[in-house]
């Protein structure tokens, strides 16, 4: 229980991930550090190759953590056996993928995609206080498409449908089994600006009807930036975090032409007290080594590029 009454849904400790091949070891997630609360809505962002999708892959149990602490829903994702590790993925967590061929069956009808998960496992009612999801496999297919504004196209194959529409239903599906956690690995990625946003707000009304907890993965910043909590993540670890301003009422109502910053961000101290400065800051510094001055100033740390005599000193002690 965190300080706002509500579970942690996902606690992620000193998590690492090392990808080896004959040749190579790469360090896809390098002590990452991060918790998600039951019922939030929270966008990850980072450039290629910062590891947020590795993280994707780890707490929908697709990947296995190296070493490190991973708790999803009060599981210990290190400790499933590969029976229970199937059983976590079928009832647990739900993914939309942002290759929307990986997501859905293309000679099935948008209802009869819906309806394949449930095959596999008993319908409980669930939904929240708003919706009451159906036990009946094809009314519940119908209750979603609705839910995410496809109903009109319950009939439509993969081919009939366009890159948003396919999307949404994909969305669906990943709720067909009322997970607990919904995952999103770039899902705005192949559409356009008008289309992204409207993906977007069908996340924020699932996030407000249901109360399920969503992570969305994505590089766009504009995207992101409608999001209340927003974590970056850089080099495989925590680096910063954007929170949603006190003074905005309604985030969702903000347009991309407001022209107003909707978010603080705060750098994200680790266990050991120790802080990723952003690139972008570091080199507005124009360090000539890897050296900085921290001093304590008017009841603020303050970070600075030393003087050049100071860093030829301290490198000429080093040698």
């Amino acid at each position: 229980m965190n300080e706002t009454g509500r579970k942690n849904i996902i606690e992620c400790e000193n998590l690492v991930k090392i990808y080896k091949t004959k040749d190579l070891e790469v360090l896809a997630l390098q002590g990452l550090e991060l918790t998600v609360q039951e019922g939030e809505l929270t966008a990850i962002i980072g450039n290629s190759g910062s590891g947020k999708s590795t993280f994707l892959n780890m707490i929908g149990g697709l990947d296995r953590p190296s070493a490190g602490r991973l708790i999803v829903d009060g599981k210990d994702l290190f400790k499933l056996s590969e029976q229970e590790l199937v059983e976590y993925k079928r009832t647990t967590v739900g993914f939309v993928w942002q290759n929307n061929a990986r997501n859905l069956i293309p000679y099935l009808s948008a209802w009869q995609n819906i309806q394949m998960p449930m095959l596999f496992d008993k319908l409980t009612p669930g939904g929240g206080e708003k919706l009451k999801l159906s036990t009946n496999r094809k009314e519940r297919a119908l209750q979603l498409l609705e839910l995410v504004g496809m109903s009109h196209r319950k009939d439509s194959k993969l081919s009939q449908l366009s890159g948003g529409e396919q999307q949404r239903i994909a969305i669906a599906l990943a709720l067909a089994n009322n997970p607990r956690l919904l995952l999103a690995d770039e899902p705005t990625g192949s559409v356009d600006l008008k289309t992204a946003n409207y993906i977007l707000d069908v996340f924020r009304e699932l996030n407000r009807e249901l109360g399920t907890t969503i992570v969305i993965v994505t590089h766009d910043r504009m995207l992101s930036k409608k999001v209340e909590r927003v974590v970056a993540i850089r080099d495989g670890k925590t680096s910063s975090e954007f929170i949603v301003k006190s003074s905005i009422k309604d985030i969702a109502s903000l347009s991309d032409v407001d022209g107003i910053t909707t978010q603080d961000e705060f750098v994200v101290l680790d266990r050991a007290g120790r802080v990723q400065i952003p690139r972008e800051l570091l080199d507005r510094l124009e360090l000539g080594g890897n050296k900085v001055r921290m001093e304590w100033k008017d009841g603020s740390i303050v970070i600075s590029a030393p003087e050049t005599a100071a860093v030829a000193a301290a490198q000429g002690a080093e040698k």
